[in-house]
């Protein structure tokens, strides 16, 4: 069981993930490759004192990147997709 600092590793915030908390509320981070949904939803609840309604997790795939002739692989990583509790919000993906 990885740390709480370790579970949530930084949350993502791309156009996508934007949107998707524009149109449904919902917040997506990386987080740590062995945790699991009830990690998550604890270290979500300590760290910023909110209660998840739903985690939804997934598996990222390592992908080829080229950079001019060298070729090399992303790192896989696991991303959560969480609903929060109604008008409960956290401040990093306000504004």
């Amino acid at each position: 069981m990885p740390a709480l600092h370790e579970t949530i590793v930084r949350p993502v915030v791309t156009e996508k993930s934007s949107a998707a908390y524009q149109l449904r509320k919902e917040y997506t981070f990386e987080v740590h490759p062995e945790a699991s949904k009830f990690e998550i939803k604890d270290a979500l609840k300590q760290l910023f004192g909110v209660t998840a309604t739903s985690v939804r997790t997934m598996q990222m795939r390592r992908n080829t990147v080229v950079r001019g002739r060298t070729r090399g692989l992303t790192p896989r990583w696991k991303k959560a997709i969480v609903v929060l509790k109604d008008e409960e919000t956290l401040p990093v993906f306000e504004g």
